[in-house]
């Protein structure tokens, strides 16, 4: 690994992911440039409410390795290997871990780094590359940016496991200063245990199965709010189950030995199927 000077950014050390070492370096009161996404509320995988229980030290979902996350790890260096060859003469190596000189709570990782900043990503699908750098990714290159002291970064992706492609990401000082005031507003809420709302995704309500640390047969009475709220959705649920098993019928129903439903051009779903001709499945086009 190469120890790189930044015009801002302080090298801590060379981690190696995974390691107790790396955990370390990425714990306690601090945004890392994978986390300013989940502050921001732009993230996939996480928001603010999980992240407010990790860096207070609660209970929080652990980190499962899907194939899709194992492979991307497997590719990625293929993928950076790829990008020094195209440009050999920036100077690239993976290199360790930094904190802003002046703001040790701000860390970043670069996947590479030389005469510029590269971020590797793997991608299963196109979805969301078409039109730029998807809007996580764009936050996570400019918390590295603004922490390093630099004013672009590549971002080198292979999609579906053949599309190769890099996107130029310029640094904005605006968007930037947005995401730092953010950050420190996070942690000035962890530091009080300020709570954010309770998030509508799935991490947020595991989030909040892993917090009671035991069992009382007791009776808790809860705002009638929180109560119609519950049953309403419930209701809702159930009834927009049956409705949506009744539509698949109906549609499998008109796609007869077909595999695609088709309207006006556009596929809607198509038919899985056993070697038989019977259905497997009717899935929904993506």
């Amino acid at each position: 690994m190469a120890a790189i000077d930044t015009p801002t950014g302080i090298l801590l050390g060379e981690f190696t992911p995974g390691t107790p070492e790396w955990d370390a370096a990425r714990a306690g009161l601090c945004i890392t440039a994978t986390e300013i996404a989940a502050v921001m509320g732009v993230s996939p995988w996480s928001d603010p409410f999980v992240l407010w229980h990790k860096k207070s030290g609660l209970r929080v979902p652990p980190f499962v390795m899907t194939p899709q996350v194992e492979w991307g790890n497997r590719l990625e260096p293929s993928v950076g290997a790829k990008f020094i060859e195209n440009h050999p003469d920036l100077g690239l190596a993976p290199t360790g871990t930094f904190r802003h000189q002046d703001r040790p709570w701000q860390r970043a990782t670069p996947d590479l780094l030389g005469e510029t900043l590269v971020e590797i990503k793997t991608s299963p699908v196109s979805h969301g590359w078409d039109n730029g750098v998807p809007l996580h990714y764009y936050c996570q290159t400019q918390w590295q940016m603004d922490t390093l002291g630099l004013d672009s970064c590549y971002v080198a992706v292979l999609i579906s496991g053949h599309d190769y492609r890099e996107y130029l990401v310029e640094y904005d000082a605006d968007d930037a200063a947005t995401m730092r005031a953010a950050a420190e507003t996070f942690l000035d809420d962890v530091r009080h245990g300020r709570r954010p709302p309770i998030e509508n995704t799935e991490a947020a309500y595991d989030t909040i199965r892993l917090q009671p640390d035991r069992y009382d047969e007791i009776d808790v009475e809860v705002p009638a709010t929180i109560a119609a709220r519950y049953e309403i959705c419930r209701d809702t649920k159930v009834a927009a189950e049956a409705e949506y098993t009744a539509a698949k019928s109906l549609l499998l129903d008109a796609l007869g030995n077909g595999r695609n439903a088709v309207h006006l051009g556009r596929r809607i779903a198509y038919r899985t199927a056993r070697e038989d001709g019977t259905t497997i499945a009717l899935q929904p086009a993506r």
